[in-house]
C-alpha cells in the first residue's frame, strides 16, 4: 500500500497459539470464545503479523516474528506454523538482510522479535547486520531484568546479541524514525511499548502492536491477562482508538489471522472494524 511516496506490506512470521484465557483476561470464556474459538488445550490462533516498508530511501521492518530458536518443548506448547517463514518472505519481496537499515520492535515479547538474530555456528547473531534496530529504553531495559511474572515472554538471544554488536537505538520517547515513519510509547502491556504510524500524501496507518492485538479486542475492557498494567492499557485505548476513528486512519492488528488492517467505526461507545484490503 502506498502513503505517498512511503510504501508498506504485511507480512507474517506464521501462526502461534497461546491461552484464550491470557489473551482476553478478565473476559469470560462463552463471551471471548465467540469471536476466537479455542482448541482442545484451551489455546487460540494468532498471526505474528510484520511490516516491510520502505521510505525515505530507506527498508524498514516492524516486527521480525518468534524466529526459530525455540526446542521440542516449546514447539509443542506454541504449536508454530506458516510457510514461508518471514527470512522467506523478505527474500521473495527482494529484500537481502544486508540491506534492511532499520528493524522496529515495538517490544521485545519473543512473538516480535524472534528473527533479530538466529543462530550462526551455535551463536545467535544479528540476522540483519547492517541495521539499527530500534525498541524503548524502558522496555530494553526490563527485557534484561524481567519479573517473575512475565519472564517466559522473553528470550535473551533474540536482543542481548543485537547488544553485543552495537546495533540498538534505544528511544526514550516519541521519535521519527525517517521522514513518514514515527514511533510512541503507548504503555500498558509493557512499560513503553510503542506503536508505529506511517504517514503521507495526507493518509496515515497505525501499527497497534500489543495495544489491540487483534479485531476481537476492540472492545476497551476485553484487554489481555498479558498486560503488565491493564488500567494503563485500557487509558492507552481510550486515547488512541478515537483518534483514530474520527481521522480516518488505517489500523494494522499484529495478530489477527483474518482481518490484518482495518478502519475503526465508533457505534454507540463500541468500536468496530471495517476490514480494509491492502495491495
Amino acid at each position: 500500500m502506498r502513503l505517498g511516496d512511503l510504501e508498506f506490506l504485511i507480512l507474517n512470521d506464521g501462526t502461534l497459539r497461546l491461552d484464550g484465557g491470557a489473551m482476553f483476561g478478565v473476559i469470560p470464556k462463552p463471551m471471548w470464545e465467540k469471536k476466537s474459538p479455542a482448541d482442545d488445550r484451551n489455546r487460540i490462533v494468532l498471526a505474528m503479523n510484520c511490516l516491510l516498508i520502505r521510505a525515505a530511501g530507506k527498508t524498514i521492518l516492524v516486527e521480525t516474528g518468534a524466529g526459530d530458536k525455540w526446542d521440542a518443548k516449546r514447539r509443542d506448547i506454541y504449536a508454530f506454523e506458516g510457510s514461508p517463514r518471514f527470512p522467506d518472505q523478505l527474500a521473495a519481496h527482494g529484500v537481502k538482510p544486508e540491506n534492511v537499515d532499520f528493524v522496529i520492535n515495538t517490544h521485545l515479547h519473543f512473538d516480535h522479535c524472534g528473527w533479530n538474530t538466529r543462530m550462526v555456528n551455535g551463536k545467535a547473531r544479528p540476522t540483519f547486520p547492517n541495521a539499527r534496530y530500534v525498541v524503548q529504553k524502558k522496555d530494553f531495559e526490563h527485557a534484561k531484568n524481567p519479573t517473575e511474572r512475565d519472564r517466559a515472554s522473553f528470550i535473551s538471544e533474540n536482543y542481548l546479541p543485537v547488544e553485543e554488536a552495537g546495533q540498538w537505538w534505544l528511544l526514550e520517547g516519541e521519535t521519527e524514525i525517517v521522514p513518514g515513519v514515527t514511533v510512541f510509547p503507548v504503555p500498558g502491556h509493557t512499560h513503553a511499548m510503542q506503536c508505529v504510524k506511517l504517514t503521507g500524501a495526507g493518509k496515515t496507518a497505525i501499527f497497534l502492536a500489543d495495544l489491540v492485538p487483534t479485531t476481537a479486542h476492540l472492545p476497551l475492557a476485553w484487554i489481555m491477562g498479558f498486560d503488565l498494567f491493564p488500567l494503563t492499557t485500557l487509558e492507552s485505548r481510550k486515547k488512541w482508538l478515537p483518534q483514530i476513528a474520527t481521522n480516518g486512519w488505517l489500523a494494522l492488528f499484529a495478530h489477527d489471522t483474518v482481518v490484518r488492517a482495518a478502519y475503526l467505526r465508533e457505534r454507540n461507545g463500541n468500536y468496530e472494524a471495517e476490514p480494509a484490503q491492502i495491495d
